[in-house]
């Protein structure tokens, strides 16, 4: 893949603090319709390279680009436009209307004295859909449970739509058969051309719905390979624990030993 084809790029980026470096000189080039795996250890720095990646904190050393152009030239309102973060925790405390929150998504893409529409409230009505809160729409924010807010804060990455999706634990708080239901519909807008970049804490998660994989060992080192690659001896050197494998059908499972 030429750099030309890439969604989103690294060119020896470096990420660190202070005294110590998390990442270093990592080249990389994910295409669209990639859904990438974000594996390491508790403090290995998966949180500070999406923050990096998303342009919300500055990189040691290197560039990061989007569709070729330096991220730090672009202005924030283009990026939003392009490229949604979801982090790990809430940045604000929750307050206001469900539907007025996951509204919020969509005002990148409206103009200076524009105001939504009937077409941003049917986004907002599928993305609810699609995290299953449509029934909750009208209520409060601060009076849902955690992983109400969780999916809320997707709800409102899908109510953006943007073509690369950066995404830290998203499957927290959430029971398997939600992180089953919100991992395949990224996958979903995976296969419709987006990059959808995503930190778990679940190996087994990265077997079932990536392409490829990046592994930081915190270190310094960060390895991108493809999922085939992602073996039991590779997690038992990534996390410092013995991992077996086996199958179930045609999916590869991994348990610590």
């Amino acid at each position: 893949m030429s750099a030309t084809d890439a969604a989103l790029e690294t060119v020896d980026l470096c990420v660190g603090v202070p005294g110590r470096t998390l990442v270093e000189r990592f080249d990389c080039s994910l295409a669209a319709g990639e859904f990438i795996a974000l594996l390491g250890g508790n403090g290995a720095g998966k949180s500070l390279l999406l923050r990096t990646l998303a342009g919300l904190r500055e990189p040691a050393r290197g560039v990061v680009k989007l569709r070729g152009a330096p991220l730090a030239s672009l202005e924030r309102r283009q990026v939003a436009m392009r490229l949604g973060f979801l982090p790990q925790d809430p940045d604000a405390a929750p307050q206001g209307l469900l539907a007025e929150s996951v509204l919020l998504g969509r005002f990148a893409h409206l103009g200076l004295l524009e105001t939504p529409g009937p077409r941003d409230d049917a986004r907002v009505d599928a993305a609810l859909a699609h995290v299953g809160l449509a029934p909750l729409a009208g209520r409060e924010l601060a009076t849902l449970s955690g992983g109400e807010q969780r999916r809320a804060a997707i709800a409102r990455l899908l109510v953006q739509a943007p073509s690369i999706y950066l995404l830290d634990e998203p499957t927290n708080h959430l029971d398997p058969a939600q992180q089953l239901a919100i991992l395949e519909h990224l996958k979903g807008l995976a296969g419709q051309g987006a990059t959808v970049i995503a930190s778990l804490h679940d190996p087994n998660l990265a077997l079932r719905f990536a392409q490829r994989a990046c592994l930081l060992s915190g270190d310094g080192v960060a390895t991108l390979l493809p999922i085939a690659e992602l073996d039991a001896a590779r997690l038992g050197a990534l996390y410092g624990v013995p991992f077996v494998e086996a199958r179930v059908g045609a999916q590869r499972i991994v348990a610590t030993a």
